[in-house]
């Protein structure tokens, strides 16, 4: 009979010491009264500021206290997670330690402080937008009916689905790739809000907004890693000295880049929004200094852990990290309220004057008509995809380095299409194809053609993670897993191998663009920046996953044989082709009233533009499908090469099998009497005469002669009679195999 194999229950969690707890729920507080207490002192009031009636105390002071309260909560939750799947290892069967569980068990308390925090947000945020006292707008069926259209609303309700979500997870969720996963849905709750936060409106928007997501998600990673680590630390068991070894130099690594992120993308963003003059005499600069001045405190309270707490946590004596980091935490998370009630204070005016309408809509305003001079210099730096295009290729370089230093080789092959993949993923988002897709339908379809196509043939001819597997230490088996073992499970995991299905990729790559563009969603996209991210994100996913198989050289979960590789490429042929007909063919413009709204003045048909972006889709199939075909036949080139020389490998140190059966054949067949041959074929004697073989020359077993020459009759062996020597050329001839012949009765 038999018997199931149960996995132990895992441990109870630990309570976190009273003195970690106390310290973060003293910052909570801490940041909820900086948030209220400053947007009171500071008199802001946004609604005014739009020209609505106020909507009261308990909504101008109350919204900014209960929005610090959710941020808080959403940082810790985020690094509570962020512990259990980077921070701390896993057991070796795949479930959690106890450091893990018990992370994430604390993560589900602050979870549902998150949810909560964003719930209330909801009304308030109705009332603040309406300008009306909060008790007006709490009916539900007023909610319900201003929920679609109210955006703040609408983005703190999916922002506490986000919180509720990973509650759920946090209790439930017992093994590490499920954490990795809880980890992602974390890191997506801030983004509703931020994306349609105070920099998402107004000139510069496009830049304001992207530095603030960035800005966001560094700081919820600092802040939540710093709280869930002194929480490891002061926790009591077996584990905490493992934990702590792994934990502290790892978040120690994060807390500087991420310090390094939130210095750029916090002067970046103070930039666009005011001008270095009016730091001084407006409130809103005056926080902004006080913010900035914060951070510098904080740097040196890093450079401090660095240098002390950091190698004596790492050894077990964790005291020092605990007294100097609570004193970090308590100013971070008076910051985080600095930074709230810095979003609630309206900037000074700076005589800019009104944007126009093309600068409202889209971030910036447009110089011309989309000329080849301004399409390559008219450059507009795009902080996500031109920071990653920049990342991504200083990271490659480093890691070919690394190889080169210890005597590997690399092929240059390899570092120049990964290059040029960097740079055109930089080109399309970031010079003038970035600049003007937003406004043109046109430009816009040979920038997702670029992305979706092009930009991903390079990426995984590069060999990305071929290179990460040989330039990244393996952590032994001992060690707890690393940033390789972390690649290597992502590689082969379900989720990568139901994704890399040939048909799957392939429904992906070709059903994108007929789902975006023959539905409403292209039209409701326009309007939004965070849309067009979320556009090129996923085509340039889609098409990585759909060429990695093909042309790949990295590990892939699935390897495809040459001939489906062609197939595959050659299937995705006419959906594309169809594609771009289809848009030149249609008669409706997709996004017309965005782009009319506009009112570009070299655009005066958004129907013509449409049609030359079909145009294009449908010519840019073939530069893809020429790139893969010539990619396929090197590699198939240097496959058989690389094969031979295996072979030869193999030949010199074991022999070669197939050689020397063929030369033990000949040696057999040498030493073996005369063969059969068949009847009409030529033999050759010693001196050089020729006979033709004959079944009816002489009757069986004896010899005839034609012209001159002895015949051997078919079928029969030569006479070795007494009379002939031996030796002779006749003995040597060889037997002869009588023609078949068809038996048709004549």
């Amino acid at each position: 009979m038999a018997h199931a194999t149960v996995e132990p229950a895992p441990p109870p969690p630990g309570r976190p010491t009273a003195g970690v707890a106390s310290v973060a729920g003293l910052g909570a507080l801490v940041a909820v009264l900086v948030a209220g207490g400053l947007t009171a002192l500071s008199g802001a009031s946004p609604a005014e500021a739009l020209g609505l009636p106020d909507p009261g105390v308990l909504t101008t002071v109350g919204l900014p206290a209960v929005r610090a309260f959710a941020e808080v909560c959403m940082a810790l939750t985020i690094g509570s997670v962020l512990l259990a799947a980077f921070l701390v290892p896993p057991q070796r069967s795949g479930y959690l330690d106890v450091a893990g569980y018990r992370a994430l068990r604390a993560g589900s308390w602050t979870a549902a402080g998150w949810a909560a925090g964003a719930l209330l947000m909801v009304p308030l945020s109705l009332a603040d937008t309406l300008g009306r006292p909060v008790g007006q707008v709490l009916d539900p069926g007023l909610v319900l009916d201003l929920l679609p259209r109210v955006a703040g609303a609408t983005t703190w309700t999916l922002t506490a689905l986000v919180a509720v979500l990973v509650l759920v997870g946090c209790r439930t969720v017992l093994t590490w790739g499920w954490t990795v996963v809880l980890f992602a849905i974390a890191l997506a709750g801030p983004l509703p809000v931020t994306f349609t936060g105070h920099s998402a409106s107004g000139g510069a928007h496009d830049i304001a907004t992207d530095s603030l997501v960035l800005h966001v998600l560094a700081a919820c990673l600092w802040v939540g890693g710093l709280v869930a680590v002194l929480t490891q630390a002061a926790a009591r068991g077996p584990d905490r000295a493992t934990a702590l070894a792994t934990a502290v130099p790892r978040y120690s690594r994060l807390a500087l880049a991420c310090w390094l992120v939130l210095a750029v993308t916090g002067t970046v963003n103070a930039l666009v929004r005011i001008p270095l003059w009016a730091l001084v005499g407006s409130t809103y600069g005056a926080l902004v200094l006080a913010k900035a001045a914060a951070l510098v405190a904080l740097g040196v309270l890093g450079a401090v852990h660095r240098r002390a707490s950091v190698p004596a946590a790492a050894r077990g004596d964790a005291g020092a990290l605990l007294r100097l980091g609570g004193v970090e935490v308590l100013l971070m998370l008076a910051t985080m309220g600095l930074a709230v009630a810095l979003g609630r204070t309206p900037t000074p005016d700076t005589g800019a004057g009104v944007p126009s309408r093309v600068e409202t809509l889209i971030g910036y305003d447009l110089a011309g008509p989309p000329t080849l001079a301004r399409l390559a210099l008219d450059w507009r730096f795009d902080l996500v995809f031109g920071t990653a295009a920049l990342v991504l290729a200083a990271a490659y370089l480093l890691g070919v380095r690394r190889l080169r230093r210890r005597g590997d080789a690399w092929a240059p092959g390899r570092t120049a299409a990964w290059l040029l993949g960097c740079a055109t993923l930089l080109v399309a988002t970031s010079s003038g194809l970035g600049r003007y897709g937003p406004a043109m339908f046109s430009v816009h379809m040979g920038q997702h053609m670029i992305l979706g196509m092009l930009t991903p043939i390079l990426l995984v001819l590069g060999a990305p993670v071929t290179l990460a597997l040989r330039a990244l230490p393996a952590t032994g088996r001992a060690a707890p897993p690393g940033p390789r073992e972390w690649l290597l499970a992502g590689v082969h995991s379900p989720l990568a191998r139901w994704l890399t299905h040939p048909l799957v990729a392939l429904a992906l790559f070709v059903g994108s663009y007929y789902a975006l563009y023959f539905s409403g969603l292209f039209p409701a996209a326009l309007p939004e920046h965070w849309a067009h991210k979320v556009m090129n994100l996923h085509f340039l996913l889609v098409g990585a996953l759909f060429f990695w198989p093909i042309v790949g050289v990295d590990p892939a979960p699935r390897r495809l044989p040459p001939a489906a590789r062609m197939g595959l490429v050659f299937a995705s042929v006419p959906f594309h082709a169809f594609f771009g007909v289809a848009v030149m063919s249609a008669n409706t413009a997709f996004g017309g009233d965005f782009y009319r709204s506009l009112a570009l003045p070299w655009v005066p048909d958004v129907l013509r533009d449409q049609q030359l972006g079909g145009g294009l889709a449908w010519a840019a199939g073939e530069v893809p499908l020429l790139l893969v075909v010539l990619a396929l036949l090197v590699q198939w080139s240097r496959q058989d090469e690389r094969s031979a020389r295996r072979a030869d490998r193999h030949a010199e140190t074991h022999g070669d099998a197939d050689l020397d059966a063929y030369n033990a054949m000949l040696r057999r067949l040498a030493t073996e009497k005369a063969p059969f041959v068949a009847e009409g074929d030529e033999i050759r004697d010693e001196a050089g005469h020729t006979e033709e073989v004959r079944g009816d020359a002489a009757a069986p077993g004896e010899r005839g002669t034609t012209g001159g020459t002895t015949a051997v009759v078919a079928g029969q062996r030569p006479d070795g009679g007494a009379d002939e020597r031996a030796g002779t050329a006749a003995e040597r001839r060889p037997f002869v195999a009588p023609r078949d012949r068809r038996d048709d009765g004549e």
